[in-house]
């Protein structure tokens, strides 16, 4: 089955998926809610991984302050994310997508066509992917990217006068 690319603009594909905690995680339980930073990443303690991971804990709480969750998905087991998660002190969700099925629904793109491609989605809270970055080895730049857009996203929701 071909996968069209998610682009901007479009209705971000609904799925639950397993986090490191055994949980499962509905996109669709945070619609109306809260805005999304749904990353992709290649596999978990690698030292570009590991950087990125990083990064988006040091910057956790201005997501959350301007109403945002991030989410991170890779290949890895729930077993293996739960160890990361718990030895890089990451107070986000990492979601276990063994079979590439949820990174099949997004049409993340293979990097040199055999790795798994490191790619950020920023849905709204309507849903609505308002950004993707695309890029193999920038793993910090995820993270700004990702802040300026929940940023402008948070300006834009703020209403006139307040």
């Amino acid at each position: 089955m071909l996968n069209v690319p998610v682009r901007v603009g479009d209705q971000a594909p609904q799925f639950s998926a397993l986090t490191q905690t055994g949980a499962t995680f509905s996109l669709e339980d945070y619609r109306g809610k809260q805005a999304v930073v749904l990353y992709f990443y290649p596999k978990n303690n690698t030292s570009v991984c590991t950087a990125e991971a990083c990064a988006f804990r040091d910057a956790y709480e201005d997501f959350l302050a301007l109403g945002a969750v991030v989410v991170g998905v890779s290949g890895d087991s729930v077993d293996s994310h739960k160890a990361f998660a718990s030895s890089q002190r990451l107070p986000f969700i990492l979601l276990a997508d063994p079979g590439g099925t949820l990174r099949n629904l997004y049409g993340v793109p293979k990097t040199l066509w055999i790795l798994p491609g490191r790619v950020t989605y920023v849905i709204d809270r309507q849903g609505i992917v308002r950004h993707i970055f695309n890029a193999a080895l920038a793993s910090k730049k995820h993270v700004d990217e990702g802040l300026r857009i929940v940023r402008q996203l948070a300006k834009d929701s703020t209403p006139s006068g307040a």
